[in-house]
């Protein structure tokens, strides 16, 4: 038996006025996702317990059968393994977006948060970037590392207390001087940002794609810091050799902390343009060289959910269906091996809220052995409820997953 996971992330949403009440994964044309919701076990599972954010990092470690109660320390520590960087004890990781800000104002603080991913900057572009920014701003105590994209990482020993940080995506349009740190310790990383906007507006790179008519990655802004993580392995955890197929360092981090095999896949960006069709040949390399789990994430539908664009979203969702699910499901069926088969976003992203909400997202529970009629016509939101299945805590997912009598 094999067994994969299909994370969406970001795909479920709220009903949209503009495609008549329905929302982007409703209106989606996704016979693979709709044919497995048809023949499998459909639910709603809570993936971000209460209390906590719904990031990223918290649902996926849920998902992966981690309580993020325990295991969640901030999703910077995670993307910095994923970079290969060896934290130490007396070190903390800190997320360092590149966003673009406003230009017209005079003063930083009156500057407005036009875009938290910088119009998704190519990881190329980002990269001279953050060596300009290392250049300055790096000494014996701060270490800045190139990530993906929009995402890059700072390691800082003896760092300041940093608590109270704004999420970029959680404040697009608005000033962020309303957003600036209040504590004392804290005053680091604002007056940081604001020399970075000195240094980087004007930067060639900057220059360049403002001239193309692309946003600018005008200013760092730092949040979710975290120290050095520790995840049990996932093998000895479930006795499955597992692998992580992704474009972001988060998930690629929360695999490589839990002992998980993480290829890279070229030309896996993150966005609506990431390579769908590689990240599901990568998935079937996996199985065919040993691995008896994968876990198969796409970014794509969460960035387009940040910026508000649901007919993105649908293309997302659509390419994920087409791409790597319909040939995944194609292969099991040449190959005629059991498997089960998980699908789910970690968290929403509306489209009208244009950040992460907490809502139960939903799932369904595929296995090849066990087909039978759900009465399920269309994978979306309200299948989650049709289903009748409802899990308090994501961590159960792994549990219904790996029962062995479904």
């Amino acid at each position: 038996m094999k067994y994969i996971i299909l994370v969406g992330d970001g795909m479920a949403d709220l009903p949209l006025s503009e495609l008549e009440g329905k929302t982007p994964l409703s209106a989606a044309v996704k016979p693979a996702m709709d044919y497995i919701a048809s023949k499998g076990i459909n639910g709603r599972v809570s993936t971000v317990p209460e209390g906590m954010v719904p990031e990223s990092d918290t649902a996926n470690l849920a998902i992966m059968g981690y309580d993020p109660k325990v295991y969640s320390k901030g999703r910077s520590p995670l993307e910095a393994a994923s970079i290969g960087i060896k934290m130490q004890a007396d070190e903390t990781a800190i997320r360092a977006n590149v966003v673009c800000l406003s230009e017209e104002e005079t003063c930083y603080e009156d500057r407005r948060m036009i875009d938290h991913s910088a119009g998704e900057i190519t990881t190329e572009e980002a990269d001279e970037l953050i060596k300009a920014v290392q250049a300055a701003f790096g000494n014996e105590y701060r270490t800045f590392y190139t990530g993906v994209s929009y995402r890059h990482c700072l390691i800082w020993k003896d760092c300041p207390d940093f608590t109270d940080f704004s999420r970029p995506h959680d404040i697009i349009g608005r000033r962020i001087g309303d957003h600036a740190p209040v504590n004392l310790s804290s005053q680091a990383f604002w007056e940081l940002q604001k020399a970075s906007f000195d240094l980087l507006n004007h930067h060639p790179v900057n220059l360049a794609r403002a001239a193309a008519g692309k946003r600018k990655a005008n200013s760092l802004w730092f949040w979710s810091p975290g120290k050095k993580p520790a995840l049990p392995s996932f093998e000895e955890k479930t006795g499955l050799k597992a692998s992580v197929v992704c474009a972001v360092d988060l998930i690629r981090g929360i695999g490589l902390c839990a002992g998980m095999n993480a290829p890279i896949t070229e030309g896996a960006t993150g966005g609506l343009d990431t390579n769908y069709a590689g990240k599901q040949s990568t998935a079937i390399r996996e199985l065919e060289t040993g691995a008896e789990f994968v876990y198969i994430h796409v970014e794509a539908p969460d960035e387009c959910g940040h910026q508000g664009n649901y007919s993105e979203k649908i293309k997302a969702i659509q390419c994920i269906d087409r791409e790597i699910l319909a040939p995944l499901l194609a292969y099991f069926k040449q190959t005629g091996e059991p498997f089960r088969l998980l699908l789910l976003p970690d968290h929403p992203t509306p489209v009208y809220v244009r950040t992460h909400t907490r809502d139960a997202v939903p799932f369904v529970l595929y296995d090849s052995q066990k087909e039978k009629d759900s009465g399920i016509r269309t994978y979306c939101e309200q299948s989650g409820f049709d289903g009748g299945l409802y899990l308090e805590k994501g961590e159960d997912l792994l549990t219904l997953l790996l029962e062995k009598d479904l």
